[in-house]
């Protein structure tokens, strides 16, 4: 009909660049774009990054990125360039001439002043170094600020931390006016945007016209001539909608007819959320992420999406943001008083590992290194000690043990606990001076060690407050505050109790709060709650040899026998801590047998 409008007006391609007020147009006004832009860039610092080195020199180092707000500083550079396609970081040194190379190992104590965010706005590139021998090759060998009353400034790269946004495609056939910078992160996704927003705005147009009323009156067009008739129509059904409106009465003359037109809005959502799923493709954004939304459909978790996602966000600080500020970083560490090589940073992952995640890596790792200091044919297949330096820095690095590099430090390593030849004369002259009847104590130790029935408890320490509890619910009797307890191994198989090990505290807390359930074991009345440091020390003796009569082993303990106990239906679980003492290793005799048994 003689429209602009082309079906293959989107098969060919034309390098259109925004323009500034386009971008801040769009940033401003527009949730789309301004989520583009700051997402990702939110991602990469919210977690932000860990310090490895020793304890004070990470506190200061720290403490100087607070002091310059290192975090925030960069943040609000990388939106920036996302959205006018390049920003800089400003390292404030005072020197007064800031066109000389920044000289970083003159950085001393406090050295670094300030961090100043400055866009490509006010930052124009020079001309680009061409020599490839030089570290700026493909990079302006300068940068010019604008600043107030006309004034220029001029920067040597080195003393900028530079964030580009979208790569350009080549510096030299590009129409970016922007020589030196990249391009706006909105340049490539602004027509899925401008889809995405006009099916929104027409689908809301249409909600208004979904029931359009239509009433036939006879020869009116043929009156509409008539000044008269055309505003007694009008004052006519004005009346009518006022009538229909308060009483859905609508009063008409006998040969009008009256009908409704209804549109369907069926289907209009997945068309929506389709043209939304671009605008996700086009961002590298997840919808679940876009759009703050919970996975929809069978079988959905949205967690494929968001670990490529969290994946593509780790290359890009690893990739983009540590190489960028990997001077900076070196002037921050100078500054905090840090001149240590071997100081490095991690950057923390988006999505933490729960405590069961990261408690079950533990839990491997050290089983992994019994067995590698395991012995065949009486020799150890790695030795102790490599086995101790490489457990602890791993435990340091995963951080399931905080402060063991400083109590590691303090204490020693056990390579350096080995000792002396003189201490070893001393024992074994003791040991021999010790022979009962030409039995060694290690001899007498094995005789003890014989296979044996175990059962193993740890008594409740605060029974009295769970007593309490059970009265407040209507337990008339409950065991004494001596026989509460949880039982951890009860084992009809002779086992060598030597073999079982030992745990890693003599007191155990359970939190507050959790699963907890009263249920009914034949005419025990017991609290059912969860911990993960039993089960594994169950499971660790089971590995081990020892037996256990149940299915399953679920950490519980029996509140009462007695048969006029309420009933349980009406109990509310305790939900307090509980604390468990020692571990206690007793043989299995016909009370404890029937004692067990019962619960």
């Amino acid at each position: 009909m003689g429209t602009d409008r082309d079906k293959a007006a989107t098969t060919f391609y034309a390098h259109t660049v925004m323009t500034d007020d386009q971008l801040i147009a769009a940033y401003s006004t527009a949730w789309l774009p301004r989520k583009i832009v700051d997402i990702p860039a939110l991602d990469a610092c919210r977690k932000w990054r860990g310090w490895q080195a020793k304890k004070p020199q990470i506190e200061a180092i720290e403490d100087e990125e607070k002091r310059l707000n290192v975090k925030g500083k960069v943040l609000e550079a990388m939106k920036k360039a996302r959205l006018f396609g390049g920003a800089a970081l400003y390292i404030g040194t005072g020197d007064a001439d800031a066109a000389k190379p920044l000289d970083v190992e003159r950085i001393g104590r406090g050295g670094i002043r300030y961090l100043n965010v400055i866009t490509r706005r006010k930052l124009s590139a020079g001309e680009i170094e061409r020599n490839p021998e030089s570290e700026w090759y493909g990079k302006p060998r300068d940068y010019t600020l604008s600043g107030n009353n006309g004034q220029q400034v001029v920067i040597h790269p080195s003393r900028l931390v530079l964030f580009s946004g979208a790569m350009p495609a080549d510096d030299e056939i590009s129409t970016n006016v922007w020589q030196g910078w990249g391009d706006s992160v909105l340049q490539s996704t602004l027509d899925a945007i401008k889809n995405a927003d006009s099916t929104a705005g027409n689908i809301a147009s249409l909600v208004f016209e979904a029931k359009v009323d239509v009433i036939r009156i006879p020869d009116f067009m043929a009156s509409l001539n008539n000044e008269v008739y055309r505003s007694k129509i009008i004052e006519r059904y004005t009346l009518a909608n006022m009538s229909k409106g308060i009483n859905g009465t609508l009063l008409l003359d006998k040969e009008e007819e009256y009908d409704t037109k209804s549109a369907s809005l069926a289907g209009l959502t997945d068309i929506l959320m389709a043209f939304m799923q671009i605008v996700s493709g086009a961002a590298d954004i997840p919808v679940t992420r876009l759009l703050g939304q919970s996975p929809a459909g069978m079988n959905s978790t949205g967690t494929s999406d968001m670990k490529n996602y969290h994946d593509r966000i780790q290359s890009m600080q690893e990739l983009e943001l540590q190489p960028a500020m990997a001077r900076l970083d070196e002037c921050i560490e100078r500054s905090a008083g840090v001149v240590d090589p071997d100081v490095h940073y991690r950057w923390a992952p988006l999505e933490q590992m729960s405590e069961k995640e990261r408690a079950d890596i533990f839990k491997i790792t050290a089983d992994a290194a019994r067995q590698l200091v395991g012995t065949t044919a009486g020799q150890e297949i790695v030795p102790r000690e490599a086995v101790s330096d490489a457990l602890v820095n791993r435990l340091v690095e995963d951080g399931v043990l905080p402060g063991l590099d400083a109590a590691i430090e303090e204490y020693g390593k056990l390579s350096e606990q080995e000792p002396s030849d003189d201490e070893l004369a001393a024992a074994a002259a003791a040991q021999a001076a010790a022979k009962p009847n030409n039995v060694t104590r290690m001899q007498a130790a094995a005789n003890d060690a014989a296979p044996r029935t175990l059962y193993v408890r740890r008594d409740v320490l605060n029974a009295a407050e769970i007593i309490a509890w059970a009265k407040g619910q209507g337990f008339k009797t409950t065991l004494p505050a001596d026989d509460l307890h949880v039982t951890i191994t009860f084992s009809r198989t002779p086992v060598d109790w030597m073999e079982m090990g030992s745990t890693w505290e003599d007191e155990v807390k359970i939190p507050r709060g959790g699963a907890r359930l009263m249920e009914r074991f034949g005419e025990a009345r017991v609290l059912l709650f969860n911990s993960n440091m039993l089960r594994w020390r169950h499971d660790e003796m089971v590995d081990k040899g020892a037996s256990w009569d149940h299915p399953e082993y679920q950490p519980h303990i029996t509140i009462s026998y007695d048969p006029g106990s309420p009933d349980l239906a009406d109990v509310e679980p305790y939900q307090g801590e509980i604390v468990l003492g020692p571990e206690r290793f007793a043989e299995i005799y016909e009370g404890t047998a029937q004692s067990i048994a019962e619960s």
